[in-house]
């Protein structure tokens, strides 16, 4: 990809009101596709109904945009056909990601796990995209809500707020139901289903977990509590586990380690969480009872925060003011395998409001691997949030975008190369 601007007349595509390609939603997957399209020779409309692009880029990672993960690879992701993304990844990588930002002088730095932030602000991210589609000779259609799509010979006809759009492609990267307040809708899911794709149920995924009931009320004063924990949920293909930040809020529980699990949790299941850093917490309780004259919250608060070691023995039923060494054994062994694998059910979740990404979408078995298109309708895509591919935590869903934007451009640009001279 360029990193340079360009002005200039469009490709021959653009006449007429005719573009070869239409890309519904300016967000990370579909600006990115818009700019490999139109500097790959076609003439391509990017259209989306906000007037103000890529929420979801600017949110993220505090404003500083994690947009990518150095270790990003299929097993980073979440469907129902655990291989699809395999090709795209392999094709566009996050080295290829980190060339386009050189390119554009912008300076990150890794914060966690492979995880990569800029440096300044994720507004870099935006510019270098808008400059991208510059290069391209995007045109730009923001403001401008879609009311109908209907095909009209090889042609797709998008009934607009801004009048009628022609064209040859269509790519449709509109994103899940994740975060409404910057303008989530389920247009992608609708356009789908007009044209008999399949679906797989969505589902609000990266969100909190939230609990109700009794066995809550001890927890609940501890939000803003937080620290590292192993989690898990699920057995077999469908389990998950991760090493992470937890945060209790005033609902339940957050924090990375739990907007991690969530995408594996199922309603009505347990997660099992080890408070006590991979050490076994019977052991150490039984070699401390010999030794310490401290009482038992005292004692756990040199492993627990102090506020959790409280509620967890009020949750227990036990007194954090004995002293350990009056503790028979037998307690300390099932205190002890509590704190080694705290099992409880969540009630639900935050929902879409909080969840940063839609779990399920666009069915994958309707799509080509390596172009995005539908098999059964040519030269209809799907790209980004709006397929059935969920990333982790941690980049991996940009890294999702980058690399099927970039698949369905190449192709929609070959497409329009392909295309006979004056053709309609």
């Amino acid at each position: 990809m360029s990193s340079r601007h360009t002005t200039g007349a469009a490709p021959a595509g653009a006449r007429a009101g005719r573009f070869d390609v239409a890309v519904l939603g300016a967000g990370a997957a579909g600006m990115m596709c818009a700019a490999v399209a139109g500097q790959g020779g076609a003439s391509v409309v990017l259209v989306d109904h906000a007037t103000k692009l890529a929420e979801k880029i600017r949110i993220s990672g505090g404003g500083r945009c994690n947009f990518t993960n150095l270790q990003a690879g299929p097993a980073n992701y979440l469907s129902a056909n655990p291989h699809f993304c395999r090709s795209a990844l392999a094709r566009y990588t996050p080295q290829d990601f980190l060339g386009l930002m050189r390119r554009h002088e912008i300076d990150w730095h890794e914060k966690h796990r492979g995880q990569l932030f800029c440096n300044d602000s994720a507004e870099q991210v935006i510019e270098m995209l808008r400059a991208e589609c510059g290069a391209g000779n995007v045109a730009w259609r923001t403001g401008c809500s879609v009311e109908e799509v209907r095909r009209e010979g090889d042609d797709f006809l998008l009934a607009t707020t801004q009048g009628t759009i022609r064209a040859g492609a269509l790519v449709v990267a509109t994103g899940g139901l994740s975060i409404p307040k910057i303008g989530a809708t389920d247009l992608g899911y609708r356009i789908a289903r007009q044209f008999g794709l399949g679906m797989v149920d969505t589902r609000p995924a990266l969100v909190p977990l939230t609990f109700d009931g009794q066995g809550w009320a001890p927890f609940a004063p501890l939000a803003g509590v937080s620290m590292e924990v192993d989690i898990a949920t699920g057995s077999g293909k469908a389990a998950g586990a991760f090493r992470e930040d937890l945060l209790w809020t005033h609902r339940g529980l957050s924090g990375p380690a739990v907007l991690q699990i969530s995408s594996f949790w199922r309603p009505g299941t347990p997660i099992a969480i080890d408070l006590f850093d991979g050490a076994d917490a019977g052991d150490w309780l039984l070699e401390h009872k010999g030794s310490s004259r401290k009482h038992l919250a005292n004692l756990l608060a040199e492993r627990l925060p102090a506020r959790l070691a409280d509620a967890w023995c009020a949750a227990a039923g036990l007194n954090g003011a004995q002293p350990l060494h009056d503790m028979p054994d037998k307690a300390l062994r099932r205190l002890g395998a509590a704190l080694n694998r705290w099992e409880l059910v969540p009630s639900g979740t935050e929902g879409y409001r909080k969840a940063e990404v839609t779990l399920g979408g666009v069915d994958t078995r309707s799509l080509s691997s390596t172009s995005m298109m539908a098999r059964a309708v040519p030269n209809l895509y799907f790209i980004g949030e709006v397929v059935d591919v969920t990333g982790w935590l941690g980049g991996y869903n940009f890294q999702w975008a980058w690399a099927s934007g970039v698949a369905a451009g190449q192709s929609v640009a070959e497409m329009a190369r392909a295309a006979p001279q004056g053709a309609p």
